[in-house]
């Protein structure tokens, strides 16, 4: 016989589980509240904290970390390892004539979470409260009808098919401007004075983000490095590129950790529109990541570690029959470290990568490390691997690295193997016979 307190239970675990699935009572970044409890920013990802004085929660739409709620009756499992989630969408923004344009990349979606729509929220307040405009699939967004001079706030949100918010940018923000009109300069007539040389109109493109502590953060416009800056002790870094000509942009950034490691390559395209400073704020660069061995005794562990953004929750996915996946935290110093028990994995090659979340951000999966799981240990030092070549990551450049070219020899390249063209081979997009050449300089066999 069940009792009448544990029929309560249930029935509102039942009542909540129904409103959170079909959005009933979404609340997106303002703050709502009664007497008995106050939930802030659910939809801001990471911002949401809630408590009275029978409850806690600790809760987010995207399940950005793995926690265990306070309560003494029950225990929540939250987290990217248990839940499917998306990445957060990196927002440009540019500044026109009382509008501004917004740019972003489109959200991925992991563990069968597709996003299928956003949402555009904007105010003239930081933090909101906001006014919503729902739109399609799509990455571009006009607004108009904005006062000069005035700062506008925006957050994109992303939805899934049935309208639920999965996951948001960082907040950013442009002031919309008049257009700057030469003096005119009077023609005629001799003597000094004249009307003057009219004030010299900058288009620039503004870079903001996290990396990993004073490391050194590359940027590439249309494939081509221009930039480079070190990102400070707290991991953020900030750039400036000037005297841009009007049009579109595919730019990139990646960066480099203390070993020497470099990170994905992280590429969005903008449109740069003449005479205004265009911001691209919210980047979270992927972490880097490392094995040390290219070969490990089954039974043994392998230690898998990288450098990210200091005490961000670190998932690392290795690749076995059934993808694993462990969550770590990196410490002060962006780093982590996870000693991996290579008895769960069979026989053969393998592979891990990572990614990381911290402040309701997400970063897209880093780079992938190759190791095998065998009879014998075969170590290697970070930093220490072939600098070109290696395209499986196992610090040697061998046949495994040719029949990976080879497949790809003149062939379109997926957006995955151009990331990895681009850091290992001559970075042109394609494969022929320089990029052979290549690998035979750094051959290991």
């Amino acid at each position: 016989m069940i009792s009448k307190k544990t029929q309560q239970r249930l029935f509102f675990t039942l009542i909540f589980f129904v409103m959170s699935f079909f959005g009933a009572g979404l609340a997106y970044s303002d703050q709502f509240s009664s007497t008995n409890y106050k939930v802030l920013d659910p939809v801001m990802n990471a911002g949401g904290y809630g408590s009275s004085a029978n409850f806690n929660l600790y809760g987010v739409i995207s399940q950005v970390s793995n926690g265990v709620s306070s309560s003494a009756s029950f225990g929540n499992n939250a987290g990217f390892l248990y839940f499917p989630f998306a990445s957060s969408p990196v927002v440009s923004t540019t500044p026109g004539n009382a509008q501004i344009s917004l740019f972003w990349n489109a959200a991925l979606g992991y563990l069968g979470w597709t996003p299928t729509a956003y949402t555009v929220a904007q105010s003239t307040v930081s933090g909101g409260p906001y006014t919503y405009y729902t739109l399609g699939n799509v990455t571009t967004y006009i607004q108009g009808g904005l006062s000069n001079g005035t700062p506008y706030y925006f957050v994109v949100v992303v939805k899934d098919a049935f309208g639920n918010s999965i996951a948001s940018s960082t907040e950013v923000s442009a002031t919309p401007v008049a257009p700057i009109i030469p003096p005119i300069v009077p023609g005629g007539g001799g003597g000094g004075g004249g009307g003057g040389t009219p004030p010299a109109v900058q288009t620039n493109v503004e870079f903001s983000g996290r990396a990993y502590p004073l490391s050194k953060v590359s940027f590439l416009k249309d494939g081509q490095i221009v930039l480079t800056t070190i990102a400070g002790p707290d991991s953020n870094f900030f750039a400036s590129l000037n005297s841009l000509s009007a049009g579109n942009y595919n730019f990139s950034v990646y960066g480099e950790d203390k070993n020497g490691i470099r990170s994905s390559v992280f590429t969005f395209p903008v449109y740069i529109t003449a005479g205004v400073t265009t911001k691209i704020g919210g980047i979270f660069i992927a972490p880097t990541i490392a094995v040390d061995k290219s070969e490990v005794i089954k039974g043994e562990n392998i230690a898998i570690f990288g450098q990210s953004t200091p005490n961000a929750q670190i998932t690392i996915n290795v690749n076995s029959d059934s993808n694993i996946f462990v969550q770590k935290q990196s410490d002060k110093n962006g780093v982590y470290l996870l000693n991996f028990d290579s008895s769960v994995l069979e026989l053969g090659g393998h592979s891990a990568k990572s990614k990381a979340a911290i402040g309701g951000e997400i970063s897209q999966f880093s780079n992938t490390v190759g190791f095998k799981v065998g009879t014998k240990n075969i170590s290697i030092t970070p930093g220490k691997c072939p600098v070109k070549g290696d395209l499986n990551s196992d610090c040697r450049v061998n046949l495994v690295d040719f029949s990976i070219a080879a497949y790809w020899y003149k062939k379109p390249l997926s957006a995955t193997f151009k990331q990895t063209e681009f850091i290992k081979l001559n970075g042109d997009g394609k494969i022929d016979l320089t990029d052979f050449s290549i690998m035979a300089y750094y051959w290991t066999g």
